[in-house]
Formats: structure tokens, C-alpha cells, sequence
């Protein structure tokens, strides 16, 4: 019995010590090994000239993340065509800081956005276990209510680049003709698409991409949270790329296995990475990004490193 009982303990030491030695892993070195995912999509109409897209999400900012803020600041080296920001770029009061000297060498480079959650409202501290069992709920008016406008001015004003928030515009990157439409965060129910198919039926109306030319249009979506009803409706519009966020890879993994939770209603297979996503007779490439941070209040990645995508666009086939 004496020694069932020390080799009970001698494993429960050593689960424990395992246990001890991934939280570290996760906290203090998982969490900040930025990494860059790279992907080749071929969305674009044959000829036409490659687009480097950098995909940015759930930066959660705080504004003592240095690290994370010099990170963003280098990929500025990819030289890219397009930004695309699918939101929850704050994490804190004064976020809003560590943004502005994270983006500030992409001013001038085009770019949209879609807020999340997290972009209103500061997050609260919770069970984190909690998370893995069921999708977290919106934070409502509970917490600190955030610099949104000042957010806005910033990515919108100062930057230039685009809302698309129940929003949608029409740009021309290198020589290619791309109709760009998203909602605002479904997870925080801010989502309008009504208000979205408005602006799309009449920018289809209004923009006179026809000129004889024959050049097509290639048509992208952008949300921040990935739930189903969401992305159908981008495939609905004609959306041949969607880009979103939201999920944190899961944030912490199996290694081998798929996502133990995306928050939302998405595949758990399809919480990170390139796939496609199909609805009716339709199909789009879906880009989700584990994202850059973390809550400040649950600071772990584990088999789930913060990344950022940077896409290029090349022809289809012919």
C-alpha cells in the first residue's frame, strides 16, 4: 500500500510540475513570439499585378506592450498594398496609445477596418476556464467604456483607411478593382445587414466600374467575429475572400488537434488559418487570424502563437 501510494504521488508531482511548466511556457514566452504567417490566395483576374495584403486582429492592446507595439512597427518591411484590421485593437483604458505608435508607420498604406467588442468596452476579469466550455458573452455595459471616437479618428482620419462596420467601398489597388464590405462585430450584436446591402446595392449602382475595359471586380468581406449567418451573407454579396478575427486560434491548443473552443458558432476546425467556407452554391476563401494579444486578464497562448497574416493576392487560373 506504502508504495502505491508514493508512486500516486510521485506522478501527481510530476502532472504537476508538467501542469506548472506549460502555464510558464504560455505566459511568458508562447504569449510574445510574434510570429508571420505567410498565404498565397489566387482571387485576382488573370494578369493582374500581385497585392500584399497584412492582416491585422484582436491586437487587445495595453499600453506598456512595447514589445508587441515594436513588432507591428517592423512588419512595415512587407511593403504592403492593403491593411485589412478586423478589430479588437484595444485591451485597455489607454490602449488607444499603444495603437497609435504600433500603426503609425502604415500611414499612407490603404487600409479597412471592422471594430470588435473590445474596441468599446475594456475587459473584465473572468474565469478564464470558462472560456474553453462555452462562448464568452459580449461585456455590454459593464465594463470601461473605451475611446472608440478617438480610435476612429485615428485608423479614419489620420491613417485613411476605411470603415466597414455595416459599411461598404470600392478601391483600386494595382490596377485591380475591389468592392470591400463588411459588419460590425456579430458578437457584440452590432451587426446591420441591412444597412451593409443598402450601401452595397447602391455603391454597385453608383460606382461605374464598366468602362469597356473588361476588368473584373474582386469582391472581399470583413467581420470581426466569424459566426455562420454572418459569413453566409458575405458569400451571398459575391465575397471571394473573407477576412476575420475574433476566435484567438482557440488561444490555448492541443498541439495536433483542432481548436478547443472559436467563441462563436464557427467550425472549430476553420478557428485559425486559410480554408473555404461555402454557402448554397457559393464558396470564398476564409482568412481567420488567431490574433496579437490576449485579455489582459487571461495572458496565455499555448500551441497558438500571436501572429500576423500577410496574404498576397495573385491571378486565378485562367
Amino acid at each position: 500500500m506504502g508504495s502505491a501510494v508514493r508512486a500516486g504521488g510521485v506522478a501527481l508531482g510530476a502532472a504537476a510540475a508538467v501542469g506548472a511548466a506549460a502555464l510558464a511556457w504560455g505566459v511568458f514566452v508562447e504569449r510574445t513570439r510574434w510570429t508571420v504567417r505567410r498565404e498565397v490566395v489566387p482571387v485576382l483576374p488573370p494578369g493582374s499585378r500581385s497585392i500584399t495584403v497584412l492582416h491585422f486582429s484582436d491586437l487587445h492592446m495595453a499600453p506598456w506592450q512595447e514589445g508587441k507595439q515594436e513588432f507591428i512597427r517592423s512588419l512595415v518591411r512587407y511593403e504592403p498594398d492593403l491593411i485589412v484590421d478586423t478589430g479588437d485593437d484595444l485591451g485597455h483604458v489607454d490602449g488607444i496609445e499603444g495603437i497609435e505608435a504600433a500603426y503609425a508607420p502604415f500611414r499612407g498604406v490603404p487600409g479597412v477596418f471592422a471594430h470588435g467588442s473590445n474596441d468599446y468596452v475594456g475587459p473584465l476579469f473572468k474565469n478564464p476556464l470558462a472560456y474553453l466550455a462555452r462562448a464568452s458573452k459580449a461585456p455590454g455595459r459593464r465594463g470601461v467604456q473605451l475611446d472608440t471616437a478617438r480610435l476612429d479618428r485615428f485608423l479614419g482620419d489620420d491613417l485613411g483607411w476605411l470603415d466597414l462596420g455595416n459599411h461598404a467601398r470600392a478601391v483600386e489597388i494595382r490596377g485591380t478593382r475591389l468592392e470591400l464590405f463588411g459588419t460590425a462585430d456579430a458578437h457584440h450584436r452590432r451587426d446591420d445587414v441591412p444597412a451593409m446591402r443598402r450601401e452595397l446595392a447602391t455603391l454597385r449602382q453608383e460606382v461605374r466600374w464598366t468602362d469597356g475595359s473588361g476588368d473584373e471586380v474582386v469582391r472581399v468581406g470583413v467581420t470581426h467575429a466569424p459566426y455562420r449567418k454572418i459569413l453566409d451573407v458575405l458569400v451571398d454579396e459575391g465575397a471571394e475572400l473573407i477576412f476575420a478575427g475574433h476566435t484567438h486560434g482557440g488561444q490555448v491548443r492541443i498541439p495536433g488537434m483542432p481548436a478547443l473552443t472559436a467563441n462563436c458558432d464557427l467550425p472549430r476546425a476553420q478557428a485559425s488559418g486559410l480554408s473555404q467556407w461555402m454557402h448554397e452554391d457559393r464558396i470564398a476563401y476564409l482568412e481567420v487570424s488567431a490574433g496579437l494579444g490576449t485579455s489582459i486578464y487571461a495572458p496565455v497562448r499555448f500551441a497558438c502563437p500571436p501572429e500576423a497574416i500577410v496574404l498576397t493576392l495573385v491571378p486565378r487560373a485562367a
